[in-house]
C-alpha cells in the first residue's frame, strides 16, 4: 500500500512539474513626468496583483523628451513601447496613418459613453476610440486669494487680459520673491506654444489664414507677444524662459506666484496641503479674454494608446482599461482622496457628490473644458482644427522652432518684432516644404 501511495505521489509531482507556468508579458509604458502619471505608476501594483502574468516597465520622461521619443518610435516602427502616453494632437494624425490600434475592446465595464463628449471626440476617428483619456484638461487662472485681497482687487469669474496685467503688477513683490504672474516660457510646441497659441486666439490672432499663409506678421500676433513679454518682464519670475508646467507648479506651491494660468489638472496639486504651502489660499477663474468671443484656454487630454503592430494588444488593453476606467478613480479616492482623482474625462465624475464636495475647482474645470472648441478655435476663419495646436503633422516641428524663438525673446536676446519676423520666415519655409503654399 505504501509503495502504491509513493508511486501515486511521484506521478503527481511529475505532472505538476510538467505543467508550464503562465507566460509572463512585460508591458513597456512611456509616460510623462506629471504628478498624475507618477501616482498611476505608484498605484499600478494593484493592477499587477490582479494580473500576475503582466509585468510593467515604466519609462517616465520630461514632456518635450516624451513627445520626441514616442513620435520617433511609432514613425520608425521601432516597437520600443507597448503603451504610449499621447495627446489630442497626435491621435487624429496617427490614426489616419494607421499607427494606432483601435480601442474597441476595453471590456463590458469600461462605459465609453461616460467619457465627456469633447474629450472623446478629440480621441476618436469616425466614431472609433484610438486613445483612452487618462485625464482631460483645459486651462484656467489659479490665483492667490490673499494676495488679490491685499492688492485691493477682486478676481472676476471671467477676467480680461487687461485685468490680469493690472493684478499681476499689483501683486508683484520682487524683493520678497513674489511674482504677480507665472506663465510658461520653456520652448516647445506643448510648452510655451500651447500657452501662447491659446492666448493668441483670444487676441484675434491665428497661425494661418484660410489659404495656409502664416500670420505672424499680423497686428494681432504683435499685440499677443508684446502683451505676454511686457507682463512677464514686469511681473514674472526670474529665468522664466526655462519654466514649463512643472517648474511653474513648484513656484506656485512655494508661494512665489500671485497668479498662474495653466492646465486645469494642476488644481488638485495647488490645493493639496501635502504639496502646496498656499493650499488654503487658492481661487480659480476662467482663462482671460479680450471681448472678442474667444478665451485664452486650450483643450487637451493625456491619453494611453497602443502602437499598431503590437504583439501585446490584449495585455495592453487590460492595463489601459484599468488606468482610465471608473475603478481607478475609486482607487485614487481611497488612497489619496477624491480631490486627487484624474479629472476631465468622465461625466459621472462631475455628478459624483463626493468629488464635487472635495474638489472646489470641479465646476471651473468643466466649464473651461466645455468652452474650448477645437473646430472653431479662432475669431477669424481658419483651415485647421486644434485650439493650442494645429492638427497637421508639420506642426510639431514648426511649433517647437517658433517656441524656441519666443523663448529667446522672453530671455531678452530678441525683440518682439525680430521674433515675430523670424517665426514668420521659419513657418513660411516649412509650409512651402510641406506643399501647403507655393
Amino acid at each position: 500500500m505504501k509503495s502504491l501511495i509513493k508511486s501515486l505521489l511521484g506521478a503527481a509531482c511529475l505532472v505538476a512539474f510538467a505543467v508550464p507556468a503562465a507566460a509572463e508579458t512585460t508591458l513597456t509604458i512611456a509616460t510623462v513626468n506629471n504628478g498624475d502619471m507618477i501616482r498611476m505608476e505608484k498605484l499600478s501594483g494593484e493592477f499587477t496583483k490582479a494580473n500576475p502574468d503582466i509585468k510593467l516597465n515604466w519609462v517616465t520622461l520630461e514632456e518635450n523628451v516624451l513627445r520626441q521619443k514616442v513620435t520617433t518610435d511609432i514613425a520608425t516602427k521601432a516597437g520600443q513601447f507597448d503603451i504610449l502616453t499621447i495627446g489630442t494632437y497626435e491621435v487624429p494624425i496617427w490614426s489616419k496613418k494607421n499607427w494606432l490600434v483601435a480601442l474597441d475592446n476595453l471590456g463590458p465595464d469600461y462605459d465609453v459613453d461616460d467619457l465627456l463628449p469633447a474629450i472623446r471626440g478629440g480621441l476618436s476617428m469616425k466614431g472609433t476610440l484610438y486613445a483612452a483619456p487618462f485625464y482631460g484638461e483645459s486651462s484656467m487662472v489659479m490665483y492667490r486669494t490673499d494676495l488679490m485681497k491685499k492688492a485691493g482687487l477682486k478676481m472676476p469669474d471671467a477676467p480680461t487680459w487687461d485685468f490680469i496685467a493690472k493684478a499681476a503688477a499689483a501683486m508683484t513683490d520682487k524683493k520678497n520673491e513674489v511674482y504677480g504672474v507665472c506663465l510658461r516660457g520653456k520652448a516647445g510646441w506643448g510648452e510655451n506654444i500651447a500657452f501662447l497659441s491659446a492666448m493668441a486666439n483670444s487676441y484675434g490672432a491665428r497661425w494661418f489664414d484660410e489659404n495656409w499663409q502664416p500670420q505672424f506678421n499680423s497686428p494681432e500676433w504683435k499685440k499677443t507677444l508684446t502683451s505676454y513679454l511686457d507682463m512677464m518682464n514686469n511681473s514674472g519670475p526670474v529665468g522664466a524662459s526655462s519654466n514649463g508646467f512643472n517648474e511653474n507648479l513648484a513656484l506656485f506651491n512655494a508661494g512665489k506666484c500671485g497668479m498662474w494660468i495653466d492646465a486645469t489638472v494642476a488644481a488638485s496639486f495647488v490645493t493639496n496641503p501635502k504639496e502646496s504651502k498656499v493650499a488654503d489660499k487658492v481661487g480659480f477663474a476662467l482663462a482671460p479674454d479680450n471681448g472678442l468671443g474667444k478665451r485664452g484656454n486650450w483643450l487637451w487630454a493625456w491619453s494611453l494608446a497602443i502602437p499598431a503592430g503590437s504583439q501585446k494588444i490584449d495585455a495592453a488593453s487590460k492595463f489601459i482599461a484599468w488606468a482610465t476606467g471608473k475603478s481607478y478613480a475609486k482607487l485614487v479616492a481611497e488612497k489619496e482622496g477624491w480631490a486627487n482623482v484624474p479629472p476631465g474625462t468622465r461625466t459621472s465624475l462631475y455628478k459624483n457628490p463626493e468629488y464635487l464636495k472635495a474638489a472646489a475647482f470641479a465646476k471651473m474645470t468643466l466649464d473651461s473644458i466645455n468652452s474650448a472648441d477645437p473646430t472653431r478655435p479662432t475669431v477669424k476663419p481658419v483651415p485647421y482644427v486644434g485650439v493650442q495646436f494645429v492638427a497637421i503633422p508639420e506642426f510639431q516641428g514648426i511649433g517647437t522652432s517658433v517656441g524656441q524663438i519666443f523663448s529667446a525673446a522672453l530671455a531678452g536676446t530678441k525683440t518682439a518684432d525680430a521674433a515675430l519676423a523670424e517665426a514668420q520666415d521659419v513657418t513660411m519655409r516649412e509650409m512651402q516644404k510641406g506643399g501647403y503654399i507655393k
